[in-house]
């Protein structure tokens, strides 16, 4: 089979300038710059209630008073960035405290790793997970920028608004026990995000005359009140009992046979979390949440019924997508000019200081920062990965500190960082609030996770909702006007009612066991 002579062309051009991208990123200053931004970035996102776009944001003006040109900023952030999405999971394993919102569905399954002694493991996994996925993502942007550019034009309000729906109505598939007690977590968290002005009428909205909640409920804040508070809050109900702190750890060896059973889930992660980072405003957080749950919904048997009790494709799964998604994001916010994320917004405000416009004509105009970029990324993920395995040692000795040191040290880093971020003593309050929130619903059974995903994606759906109603002067019969949002809403429906009809099946009384018989 011949190939058309262009797509030649097109691939030597493509390969001349990833040379020339690497001729830049491969100067010492540069490489020097890449590696202090990965270990940088992994300890922010080790730390609870930072994450990659607070820390992008405040290492910004460091980059200006370092007087670095437009290439070696944009190389130390995103670096920051990449090792931040790498970072997160170190908390989420250990301690089950996310160290940023794409993290928490790291936690479902890391964490009864860790209380399996299998800590080690699970960090090697998502490690690896996390360099697969942030990878191939890279290697994505390099090779489909403009063409993905094109899809995400397809998506306007009515098709957003479906993969929002999508989103919760799988939520169901986290709280396998009780879809009903998942539905009113997502529900709670739908309501948090209500709170503050409304952005069409510029009423308040459920702030009951608080001047504090009129901005909203920052999410970071509920993240650390719902796992790092709650978390203590239970430890020291539990006296440790049910905790990984303390837990005796195997010999810690590179698991070949784990990664290779959960190899086919990292390359599917990949590409959900690729295609959710490229979707502008979808982000991580959601890129991870349909990893897992894509994962959770092609295993079969016992594989199934081991999703939140410690099954290493619950880990391999959200960190691959969690980090595709990173580089998917850069896609928009560098052939549209139109962040995909948090992070990227940060980083596109950057591109904008430097007087560097991203767009269509970025890579035609400006192909050394483009290229230099995405050798660097490229550079910063081998790094990462050479970095975080062989530290794996480092990380699980975390486990072996008191809890009396442990616990009030992490919550003191939780609330200065909180702190540092809002400069509001109300949200420390808050905080607490949430962590007695997160400590009544361990107790009743009811996840956490999804009024978190709530908080997030809340406010994205309603804000959709509203520009399809305006677009279609209240016709609802808008929200069906695509084949993309028709085919997200019965994915939505059936993703909805199946897991009913299926627990039903499942629930039929098993033939009577005859203990006469032998068992093999």
């Amino acid at each position: 089979m011949a190939f058309p002579p262009e797509w030649g062309s097109k691939i030597m051009e493509t390969l001349a300038n990833l040379a020339m991208g690497f001729s830049i990123a491969l100067t010492p200053y540069t490489l020097m710059l890449a590696i202090i931004g990965c270990f940088v970035g992994t300890i922010i996102g080790a730390l609870p209630g930072l994450g990659p776009s607070n820390g992008v944001a405040l290492l910004i003006p460091i980059s200006f008073s370092m007087g670095l040109d437009a290439i070696s900023a944009l190389v130390l952030l995103t670096s920051v960035y990449y090792g931040a999405m790498y970072g997160g999971r170190i908390s989420s394993i250990l301690l089950n405290i996310p160290g940023d919102e794409p993290a928490m569905m790291t936690t479902l399954d890391g964490y009864p790793m860790a209380k399996q002694g299998k800590a080690s493991e699970a960090l090697v996994v998502s490690g690896v997970a996390s360099f697969v996925g942030a990878m191939l993502a890279t290697i994505g942007l390099m090779i489909f920028a403009p063409y993905l550019a094109r899809v995400a034009y397809q998506f306007g309000p009515a098709e957003y608004f479906a993969l929002y729906m999508l989103a919760f109505c799988t939520l169901g598939g986290i709280g396998s026990s009780n879809q009903a007690k998942t539905a009113m977590a997502a529900a709670i968290g739908l309501g948090i995000a209500m709170i503050g002005m409304d952005k069409t009428t510029g009423m308040p909205r459920f702030t009951f005359g608080e001047l504090h909640l009129m901005d909203g409920v920052d999410f970071l804040v509920a993240i650390v009140g719902l796992f790092a508070v709650a978390e203590v809050f239970h430890f020291i109900e539990s006296h440790g009992k049910d905790s990984a702190i303390g837990v005796k750890l195997g010999k810690i060896l590179v698991p070949w046979r784990m990664l290779k059973q959960t190899s086919g889930a990292m390359l599917r992660g990949t590409g959900i979390g690729f295609v959710a980072g490229v979707l502008p405003g979808a982000g991580a957080s959601l890129g991870s949440f349909l990893a897992y749950m894509a994962e959770k919904s092609v295993a079969k048997g016992a594989d199934k019924a081991s999703f939140g009790k410690g099954n290493p494709k619950g880990v391999a799964a959200p960190e691959a997508g969690n980090n595709a998604a990173a580089g998917g994001a850069l896609v928009p916010m560098l052939t549209l000019g139109v962040p995909g994320s948090g992070t990227t917004a940060v980083l596109l405000a950057l591109l904008l200081t430097l007087n560097i416009t991203p767009g269509p004509l970025l890579f035609a105009e400006r192909p050394e920062v483009v290229w230099s970029l995405i050798a660097s990324l490229l550079i910063a993920n081998v790094v990462l990965l050479l970095m975080n395995v062989p530290m794996v040692k480092v990380f699980v000795k975390i486990l072996s500190v008191p809890a009396w040191v442990l616990l009030p040290g992490v919550t003191m880093i939780a609330f200065v960082g909180i702190y540092s971020l809002t400069g509001s003593s109300f949200d420390m309050l808050l905080m607490v609030a949430f962590g007695v929130l997160g400590y009544v619903m361990r107790k009743l059974g009811i996840p956490t996770v999804p009024v978190i995903l709530g908080i997030l994606l809340g406010n994205a759906m309603e804000d959709n909702l509203r520009r399809a109603m305006v677009l279609s002067n209240g016709d609802w019969w808008y929200l069906l006007s695509s084949p993309i949002a028709i085919g997200l809403l019965i994915a939505a429906i059936v993703g909805f009612v199946a897991p009913i009809f299926l627990r039903r099946i499942l629930k039929k009384p098993a033939v009577p066991h005859d203990p006469t018989l032998n068992e093999d």
